[in-house]
């Protein structure tokens, strides 16, 4: 059995598919206590001849559960490589104490893996990153009865038997009824597609390079003349403008009349003064 074990090791499902689904489909499924043999010769003893034996005479499970995704538009053999490494998982992790089958054991990872695949590869955006997204992502479509787009009880029914949020349901389905869409359009000269791709509505005016500089610039001058105009002031009057404008902790009129001794209106009136000219040096 291990000189064909090995000549079945050598197939990939994406050289010839139909050939490797035959291939798989012969290999000979393992008895009860087969299978014990040989999952307790990995667990106890590590040996890899067994692993390979679970894992092959498995592979015709991976296929039947690979064909269950063939909707979302992707290669059938990609799902079936994404659905062998997580029978391997399984096998690697499977523990002959636990008195279940390895196929029962390993749909679980073998879906794991295929899920992780569709919603990397089936849309440019990620559709589904939460738990109830990923649910419903993978059950929506069999849940809906009609082709139309759902009312509320329905929708409300999906959520109930889903465990999700209505509000979940009608943004899944708003995701799954969406495309992608060329950034630049098709090309074809015959569809006025490309009338509507993002490239035609998504240019932003206000990032104009030689508006930016002239801004930053103007920017620039203008934060070093408010200096040299502040710079220009006596020492009381700087301190005023900056306690009273320019400091995160703003001081009132009174806090500043207490410091210096003098009243509210006496402050008021010095920076007012200074306000001016500060005022007449940006206008010189």
């Amino acid at each position: 059995m291990s000189t064909s074990l090995q000549t079945y090791a050598n197939l990939s499902p994406g050289a010839n598919l139909g050939a490797y689904t035959q291939t798989v489909s012969a290999i000979p499924l393992l008895s009860a206590e087969e299978e014990l043999a040989l999952a307790e010769e990995l667990y106890y003893h590590e040996n890899l001849d067994a692993a390979r034996q679970l894992v092959m005479s498995h592979l015709r499970f991976v296929v039947h559960i690979a064909k269950s995704y063939s909707g979302y538009g992707l290669s059938e053999a990609d799902l079936i490589q994404e659905g062998n490494v997580g029978l391997m998982k399984a096998v690697k992790r499977f523990n002959p104490e636990k008195g279940v089958r390895l196929v029962s054991f390993a749909v679980h990872w073998i879906k794991a893996e295929i899920h992780e695949f569709v919603l990397r590869n089936w849309r440019i955006v990620k559709v589904a990153t939460t738990k109830a997204q990923r649910k419903l992502f993978f059950n929506l479509r069999s849940s809906k009865q009609r082709l139309e787009w759902l009312n509320h009880e329905e929708a409300q029914r999906i959520a109930d038997d889903l465990g999700v949020d209505i509000k979940d349901v009608h943004q899944m389905e708003n995701r799954l009824s969406s495309s992608d869409m060329a950034f630049d359009g098709y090309g074809d000269d015959s569809d006025d597609s490309d009338f509507v791709a993002p490239s035609q509505y998504l240019e932003d005016d206000s990032m104009n390079p030689a508006m930016m500089l002239e801004n930053e610039n103007w920017e620039e001058n203008s934060m070093r003349n408010l200096h040299e105009a502040i710079s220009s002031l006596d020492d009381r009057s700087r301190d005023i403008l900056a306690k009273r404008w320019l400091n995160d902790d703003k001081h009132t009129l009174h806090d500043l009349a207490a410091e210096y001794g003098v009243s509210a209106e006496r402050i008021r009136q010095l920076e007012n003064n200074a306000m001016k000219k500060v005022r007449a040096v940006l206008e010189a």
